[in-house]
């Protein structure tokens, strides 16, 4: 049975957050103003400090999307994500996916944020598995403003990741996992070997108490 490599992606194979990032390309193409930088930028602390209600926030941030198609946000991302995310690639991240692409082991991108802002990511790095939330779309393949359940945070990324163990074959419970988040504890403790990479204050200690492995990449 393949082992696999799982890796979240902001502050981890990205250095900074990518919905901040987001939301200053939104900025200067002009789709979102200073108030939505500050609301975002709030909402990224509040990550931050493992507070956040991440369901309402959801439900909040993508109601401006209702009736958008697609396409059009895949592109917006692939865009965004030239101009705005590649700069932030860590060296390190990029080694780490090549290390366990050359060992045959499964590689994924798990993150809470959406398969739209991780693909071009997963392209880049040669990963072929995004594990995302989701978006919610009508038949015409418009967003209908509203997320798929679950969401990939928290212990909804047990659920998202094991779904994909299940698919692919691979056992999640002996998978390496490595996340800079105190939100992603609940997968951090299922897998075999976790790994913290760039960790907030309370994962920190929790890694420190744990004897996990701790990297700064």
């Amino acid at each position: 049975m393949q082992r696999a490599a799982l890796f979240d992606m902001d502050r981890t194979l990205v250095r900074r957050e990518t919905a901040s990032l987001y939301v200053r390309y939104q900025r200067e193409i002009g789709e979102a103003s200073l108030l939505d930088l500050a609301r975002v930028t709030y909402w990224v602390a509040q990550y931050t400090l493992g507070v956040i209600d991440v369901e309402s926030v959801a439900r909040r941030s993508l109601a401006a999307l209702a009736g958008t198609p697609e396409q059009r946000l895949i592109d917006r991302c692939d865009d965004w994500f030239g101009r705005y995310v590649l700069p932030h690639v860590t060296d390190a991240g990029r080694h780490a996916v090549a290390y366990h692409r050359a060992r045959g082991d499964v590689v994924a991108i798990v993150t809470g944020a959406t398969s739209y802002a991780a693909r071009p990511l997963a392209r880049l790095l040669g990963i072929e598995h995004v594990v995302a939330s989701e978006l919610e779309r009508d038949e015409d393949r418009n967003f209908t403003g509203r997320p798929e359940q679950p969401l990939c945070f928290g212990a909804g990324k047990i659920t998202r990741a094991g779904a994909l163990a299940k698919q692919l074959g691979f056992d999640l419970e002996k998978a390496v996992f490595y996340s800079d988040s105190y939100t992603d504890l609940p997968l951090l403790a299922h897998v075999a070997e976790p790994v913290v990479v760039n960790p907030d204050a309370r994962l920190r200690r929790h890694a420190l108490r744990e004897g996990w492995r701790i990297e700064r990449w």
